[in-house]
């Protein structure tokens, strides 16, 4: 099991999200080939309903405690509850380009 399907399976135990969707994203970064380092974590919850954005990030970032520890980088999160999803239209913004540039440029 790779590390994307970790994060999503951990996620939904945790969460029992509506929409959840986990992009490897390190190929973007400057990181050797095969890392497992940055994600983008789309996550659609009513766990959410009565917590603020630091909070949602931080229960998110506690079901993911071991990750962190063996190799996991960085996450750009998007947690909202079913109302908010709605209202954005499903629409997830586009992560940022990294500082440090990709292989890729």
């Amino acid at each position: 099991m790779n590390r994307r399907e970790r994060i999503q399976e951990q996620l939904q135990s945790a969460l029992s999200p509506t929409y959840l969707k986990v992009t490897d994203e390190s190929r973007m970064h400057n990181v050797p080939a095969g890392t497992e380092s940055h994600f983008k974590v789309v996550v659609v919850s009513e766990s959410f309903a009565e917590h603020g954005l630091v909070a949602r990030h931080r229960l998110v970032n506690k079901v993911l405690q071991g990750e962190f520890g063996s190799g996991l980088h960085a996450l750009a999160l998007h947690t909202w509850t079913l109302q908010e999803w709605f209202e954005k239209g499903g629409v997830v913004p586009d992560s940022p380009q990294c500082m440090s540039g990709s292989k890729l440029d």
